[in-house]
């Protein structure tokens, strides 16, 4: 396995330099490192950063930036895959909680974060392709031949595209409000319409990535993340003492050249819906792969996908959660609920819990988790 630590620079790891063209964007490669590890000092289990050298995956030489953590554990280890605009460090609620029963790696997904940032294709199956072959060739590279998966968001839509690609090698399948599921409804002649300015606008933003705005403000970007999401701030404040960390954390990560992102806007059928919508494909996901929805109640995000889901896959383990207070980030609006029940999924990969998902028991929806 090719993999080193995190003290390399940015001509070992294809990120750009600071003195790019990238300045007016104020992105720097050892600041997002520094913020990554101050957002990590509030860990309280040890961790280690790495470089995994996957080859000629998507560009020339593709490195994953990945987070691993308890690898002495023997249980079936668990992969997380963040969404748009995120980056491993926006798991900091997660990762203690999840990585006490058994070892955990999170990655900054090909394109996003610390990773490298290769050109996909504009063609949005093989994008989604790359994107699934790069988190294969790092499984290998790893030298795992199992994992469970949890994806959230755009995460949980690769998390999908993996285990139908690689049914063999998930365990357990992990779906934490994951974008791309639903089919785009066809417009209606009784919806309103917008007016012709709000047409206009977007018509010109269409074409474009949908973090641009992030860039363009080069570097107010963290002074737009604060004011725009000031929620963002809310998810992190008990735990971050600065969260000025947060904000800075995401400008980085979004301020340089946004490969990944450009891949995104290539899958999607504007921004709320999949070229290749999911709804259309999991459910011939091999039958023996359990399947859990952590929804939350107050997202934007459809979740009657999983409904539909269920209902094809009547002999296999489906399990849809609904967490109340929560909205999109579900892993940070209700940190506890959201580990809790992630760790009873991971339960049902443990031997003592294998005779449960293979009898197919696990059917249903609980439509609101009790706190």
């Amino acid at each position: 396995m090719e993999a080193t630590v995190e003290d390399l620079d940015s001509k070992n790891t294809g990120q750009p330099n600071d003195n790019s063209w990238f300045s007016w964007t104020r992105y720097s490669f050892s600041m997002l490192r520094t913020i990554e590890k101050s957002i990590f000092s509030h860990l309280r289990l040890p961790y280690r950063g790495m470089f995994v050298d996957v080859g000629p995956c998507v560009g020339e030489a593709d490195k994953i930036w990945t987070i691993t953590m308890n690898n002495d554990s023997k249980r079936i280890p668990i992969l997380l895959l963040h969404g748009l605009g995120s980056g491993v460090g926006l798991w900091v609620l997660n990762l203690d909680a999840i990585a006490q029963n058994r070892p955990l790696y999170a990655i900054d997904i090909l394109g996003f974060g610390r990773s490298s940032r290769p050109k996909f294709s504009d063609d949005a199956m093989i994008a989604e392709k790359q994107l699934v072959k790069s988190i294969d060739e790092w499984r290998k590279e790893m030298g795992l031949q199992e994992m469970i998966i949890l994806g959230h968001s755009m995460g949980g839509f690769l998390a999908s595209s993996y285990a139908l690609s690689y049914p063999d090698r998930v365990k357990h399948l992990i779906l934490a409000d994951p974008w791309g599921f639903p089919e785009k409804p066809k417009e209606s002649s009784d919806r309103p319409k917008p007016p012709l300015w709000a047409k206009a606008i977007l018509a010109a933003s269409k074409p474009l990535n949908p973090l641009w705005i992030l860039r363009f403000f080069g570097p107010l970007g963290p002074w737009l993340v604060g004011k725009t999401r000031p929620d963002i701030l809310r998810k992190f404040s008990g735990v971050i003492s600065n969260t000025e960390d947060v904000t800075n954390y995401i400008h980085q990560c979004n301020a340089q050249n946004p490969t990944g992102e450009s891949a995104f806007h290539t899958m999607m059928h504007d921004f709320g819906w999949a070229k290749n919508p999911m709804v259309n494909r999991l459910h011939e996901l091999k039958s023996s792969v359990p399947i859990t929805f952590l929804y939350g109640a107050r997202s934007w995000i459809d979740n009657r996908p999983g409904d539909v889901i269920r209902e094809l896959r009547q002999h296999s383990y489906v399990k849809i959660h609904s967490i109340p207070q929560a909205g999109h980030h579900v892993y940070a609006d209700d940190a506890e609920t959201f580990n809790r029940l992630v760790n009873e999924a991971c339960a049902t990969c443990d031997e003592e819990n294998l005779a449960v998902v293979r009898s197919g028991h696990g059917q249903g929806k609980d439509s609101d988790v009790k706190l």
